[in-house]
């Protein structure tokens, strides 16, 4: 059964009700709002859908994840990001990152970030809660990724390069600080063979959602300093 949204309503089923096929589709209709968005990245939920269609609730079964023990680095990554002249920002370029992504994905297969899609993600940046991370060759944007942080879980929505090895070095950048300054989960919601070689695990839906109610109940979150516009120190640090 899918369940249709009320527009008035921002609240969700349980996302133990997403359905087996397709996997993890839960709940049809609503709205970006950042009150809907909030609530539903707060219980393991995200939107995914084209602009041919409504919005689409998802909580798939397994979740793609990373952790701070799973994060790994390849020899040819470490050898790559000691040598690279390419500059990592956090929060510099918000909007430049989300229409990149766009942009790249609708030249390849298609997008679900639709212009509605990046304008809810600009309010959740302006909010606090949506972050970019930017790879700069120069003063040129040649890859980043953006996500969503609540609740010491960072949920990443898209990536892109249009240089070798970008993206991949956005991501263990960010990675290495984000679990350092205390998050706990890296969320990549489905399983993704570009991020295998990073580390990404799969998790039962079941353990993810433990760990979401988990963590919102301790207010388990990643110090607001954090998120601060900054250069990542991009250098391997040898733990990996």
């Amino acid at each position: 059964m899918v369940y249709r949204l009320a527009a008035q309503d921002t609240s969700f089923p349980p996302a133990e009700l997403a359905l087996r096929e397709p996997n993890g589709l839960l709940a049809v209709g609503g709205d970006l709002s950042v009150a809907r968005l909030l609530n539903a990245y707060r219980n393991g939920i995200f939107p995914w859908f084209t602009d041919d269609d409504p919005p689409l609730w998802w909580s798939p079964d397994p979740r793609a994840l990373f952790t701070p023990a799973s994060l790994h680095e390849s020899r040819s990554m470490r050898r790559f990001r000691r040598r690279t002249p390419l500059r990592v920002t956090l929060n510099h370029d918000f909007a430049g990152v989300i229409r990149r992504c766009a942009e790249v994905h609708a030249s390849q297969e298609g997008t679900w970030i639709t212009a509605a899609m990046q304008d809810a993600y600009l309010q959740l940046h302006a909010l606090g809660y949506a972050h970019s991370v930017e790879v700069w060759d120069q003063t040129t944007l040649v890859g980043g990724m953006y996500g969503v942080a609540i609740d010491g879980i960072f949920c990443g929505e898209s990536m892109f390069h249009c240089s070798a090895n970008a993206s991949k070095l956005a991501f263990l950048s960010f990675a290495e600080n984000f679990f350092a300054a205390g998050g706990k989960l890296l969320d990549a919601q489905v399983p993704n063979a570009h991020l295998v070689s990073l580390g990404q695990i799969e998790m039962p839906r079941a353990q993810f959602l433990y760990l979401v109610r988990h963590f919102r109940e301790n207010q388990r979150s990643v110090s607001p300093d954090f998120w601060k516009p900054r250069v990542l120190n991009h250098k391997s640090s040898g733990n990996l």
